[in-house]
């Protein structure tokens, strides 16, 4: 008998390396591990926020050992993960509020591809030094994933709405408070 499978909810933003590299070994392995994988989009400035956190480029130390490890994980877990050139300003200036609200409306009309469309905002950030920022670039990461064009533009037309906006909050609000317990990924039994 067949034991059933956990459920594992990843909270995550494409912002965080960290989130990716999780992300990815989540996905990879989750059939192996007999795990139902949830993803959460989420706001990481909302989380830093609340938990009092600052983001580890900011803090000399912490900024030395993110890059050494990053550069370390990205040959053990073959990600193509490296560091945006103006990382200050892609990280800490212009955010990632419109691509998790896009996310959040995948989520919540097409979750079939909400796998894919994260990848791909990850890679654009995190691969190929891409703004996520700007509505085109959400759009060719939408497409890319296989989404169509008319449905990408229709979700990106819902980012502003309460519906979309409420939703992400929740779910940032509803990662901070596992953050209270356990942190990011929570397992829950069936």
């Amino acid at each position: 008998m067949e034991a059933l499978p956990r459920t594992v909810e990843l909270f995550y933003d494409v912002l965080s390396p960290y989130s990716w590299l999780g992300f990815e070994i989540l996905c990879r392995y989750k059939n192996i591990w007999n795990i139902n994988l949830h993803l959460r989009p989420s706001l990481i400035s909302g989380i830093m926020k609340d938990s009092g956190n600052k983001p580890p480029a900011l803090l000399p130390r912490k900024a030395k050992y993110l890059a050494r490890d990053i550069r370390l994980l990205r040959q053990h877990i073959q990600v193509p993960i490296q560091f945006p050139k103006d990382f200050f300003s892609v990280i800490l200036e212009k955010g990632s509020l419109s691509a998790m609200r896009f996310l959040t409306a995948v989520n919540l009309e097409h979750p079939e591809v909400l796998e894919k469309v994260s990848r791909e905002l990850w890679m654009r950030v995190w691969s190929r030094d891409e703004d996520i920022t700007e509505p085109q670039s959400i759009l060719a990461a939408a497409e890319k994933a296989g989404m169509s064009m008319a449905q990408a533009q229709g979700l990106l037309g819902k980012i502003s709405t309460p519906q979309v906006k409420n939703q992400l909050k929740e779910t940032t609000e509803a990662a901070c408070k596992y953050g209270e317990r356990s942190g990011w990924a929570q397992c829950l039994q069936p």
